[in-house]
């Protein structure tokens, strides 16, 4: 079993930063993906940032240059840096793990989530 536990939400006036982490306990080795996804009021889980089992990153667009995803593995933790962040940007945050072979920006594809963690920016 694995457990994904998100801390570093808050409030934060449009233009700031935040600092999410999510501390995973459990076998985590040999993981294909790690990542961190948001879901906004009536909206869709999206992915936000992903790095793989070599620490190659992805972003979704409309985060390029702003987030930054890293992760610890010797903490077992997975970190993620927003920096200017937007009203748009306001939603709770899910990291997840997955070993399995899928699409990478698929929720379907991640094995095990977080609770979440809220961000909300002001404009």
């Amino acid at each position: 079993q694995v457990q994904l536990v998100e801390s570093g939400g808050g409030s934060v006036q449009a233009g700031g930063s935040l600092r999410l982490s999510c501390a995973a306990s459990g076998y985590t080795a040999r993981h294909r993906f790690m990542g961190w996804f948001r879901q906004a009021p009536g909206k869709e889980r999206e992915g936000v940032a992903l790095i793989d089992s070599i620490s190659t990153t992805y972003y979704t667009d409309s985060v390029k240059g702003r987030f930054t995803i890293s992760k610890d593995n010797a903490k077992n933790t997975l970190y993620l840096q927003m920096n200017s962040l937007k009203a748009e940007d306001t939603a709770i945050y899910y990291c997840a793990i997955t070993w399995r072979i899928g699409h990478m920006w698929s929720r379907d594809t991640y094995n095990y989530w977080g609770q979440g963690t809220q961000v909300t920016v002001s404009s």
